[in-house]
């Protein structure tokens, strides 16, 4: 029996991060191309979808399933689909107009895609940093600073590069598909840390970042996922002959 897309990520990204794995880059790179094989359909979602409540019928391959429908959210969303102590995967809905500010992913790999609508993100990565006086401040680098419409490949953030401290805000209402790994925690000292983004006049492409408190105005609300549902104790042999990794399971 053929796996879900759903299922067939989480067994993956069971495999590669969890005990605290590192995966090298041909791992990362397969773990890209599965989400790049992922559809808003896929996570249980009504690209397309207008109604009144935050659900409609719909048939897909010859079946009944319930979806959310994907023009319908007013405000910032997030669908809960896993998380353990290795890794967090959900998806952000955000309708257009609303921004998420620009936030850190301490110590964490971050795949991102985006499942539809398009979306401006601006990121940076740390080029010098103080945080001695229970405030991080310092000078950061801009890596990105464009507008990403679907379909675009999946995004990658590592702990020191790639944009780990990004904003974004949708043009459109947009779905963005999220894996992080390790996730947020307070326990383990992984909070989500906001900032200012203070431009450098004459350096290009700099700013001064200076950490501020979580926005007032930032609410994300919560949706049930409806995609298929995902078995989370699952023999993964076959995963872990592909990678070299001996079976933990």
């Amino acid at each position: 029996m053929e796996i879900n897309k759903i299922q067939a990520l989480y067994d993956t990204c069971h495999v590669l991060f969890s005990e605290g794995r590192v995966p090298n880059f041909q791992q990362i790179h397969y773990l890209k191309n599965m989400l790049d094989n992922i559809e808003a359909i896929d996570v249980g979602i009504d690209e397309f979808g207008f109604c009144d409540s935050p659900t409609s019928d719909a048939n897909v391959d010859n079946g009944s399933m319930r979806l959310l429908c994907g023009q319908s959210f007013s405000e910032i969303t997030y669908i809960h689909i896993h998380e353990c102590d290795d890794v967090s995967i959900g998806v952000f809905c955000v309708p257009a107009g609303k921004e998420f500010p620009l936030h850190d992913h301490p110590g964490m790999t971050v795949l991102s895609k985006i499942l539809y609508g398009s979306v401006y993100v601006k990121a940076y990565d740390w080029i010098n940093f103080d945080s001695t006086k229970g405030q991080t401040i310092g000078l950061a680098g801009k890596v990105i600073d464009e507008v990403m419409k679907a379909p675009h490949e999946p995004s990658i953030l590592f702990p020191r590069s790639g944009g780990n401290i990004h904003s974004f805000r949708a043009l459109t209402s947009c779905a963005i598909l999220d894996v992080l790994s390790p996730p947020y925690s307070q326990d383990f000292e992984r909070p989500s840390t906001y900032y200012y983004d203070i431009p450098i006049p004459y350096l290009n492409g700099y700013s001064m970042l200076e950490e501020k408190p979580l926005p007032d105005d930032l609410v994300v609300h919560g949706a049930p996922y409806l995609g298929p549902s995902i078995v989370t104790m699952y023999d993964d042999y076959h995963f872990s002959d592909q990678f070299g990794y001996e079976n933990h399971v």
